[in-house]
């Protein structure tokens, strides 16, 4: 967050209180969405457990939810223990609480995996369409093999290859999300706006190309077939 001049307050054990006031801080930046992102990144990720330890994002001590209509099995669980409470009994399952709540994460986690793997296949389908198109983005992810651009309105990410990024020897700094050309100096880092052009859309690996707009590269498109040529009848020599 110090690249972008917002500092989150709390030391090292941040609370729910200080991630708000970062929340509000931003509200309204055009980069808004990427750092609430950049945030919800650093938290820890949810899992089912007995313990009620309560909710880190929402401050409460105490814990608990479900869905109505019920659309899991933790949704069914907590239900089952609540009219237990009201009958004035203890819900016992089957399986002890912790193998309950190992496998309910796993299963979450897995149906995500499966939502996402869906959805990047849909950008796919649709980027197939604006090969050689040019949209404008944020970049949302820097590494050492380049910088991923999401697109602005259509929630897809793409990748600019760093050997797209110009003849230059580019260092990569991890701490900072931060691309910068040994000999030119040019830099790229989290949240900068680019221009950038579709080249390539691999359904299989559902993963999508970029590259600056202006570099020259060629659209990664299957070449339509050219009607084959009707051969010429010879003329008739005269005897």
């Amino acid at each position: 967050m110090k690249e972008f001049g917002l500092g989150l307050t709390g030391d090292d054990e941040p609370q729910a209180a200080d991630y708000s006031k970062l929340l509000k801080k931003i509200r309204g930046r055009p980069d808004a969405g990427l750092l609430q992102t950049v945030m919800l990144r650093s938290l820890r990720q949810a899992k089912y457990e007995p313990e009620n330890i309560g909710h880190f994002g929402l401050g409460y001590e105490a814990y608990a939810h479900f869905t109505s209509p019920i659309r899991r099995y933790p949704d069914l669980l907590v239900h089952r223990a609540i009219k237990a409470v009201l009958q004035g009994k203890q819900y016992k399952p089957a399986q002890k609480w912790a193998e309950l709540g190992i496998h309910c994460s796993m299963t979450e986690r897995r149906a995500d995996d499966a939502t996402r793997d869906v959805e990047a296949w849909l950008k796919c389908f649709y980027m197939r369409d604006h090969l050689g198109s040019v949209f404008t983005g944020s970049v949302s992810s820097v590494t050492s093999f380049g910088m991923f651009v999401s697109l602005d309105d259509l929630y897809v990410e793409g990748l600019v290859h760093i050997s797209e990024l110009g003849k230059d020897y580019f260092h990569y700094d991890a701490a900072k999300h931060h691309l910068l050309g040994e000999r030119t100096g040019q830099s790229y880092r989290l949240g900068d706006r680019v221009e950038v052009r579709v080249v390539k859309v691999d359904m299989e690996s559902t993963k999508i190309d970029f590259v600056l707009h202006g570099e020259v590269a060629e659209v990664d498109a299957e070449p339509t077939a050219k009607p084959k040529k009707k051969a010429s009848k010879g003329k008739k020599k005269h005897g």
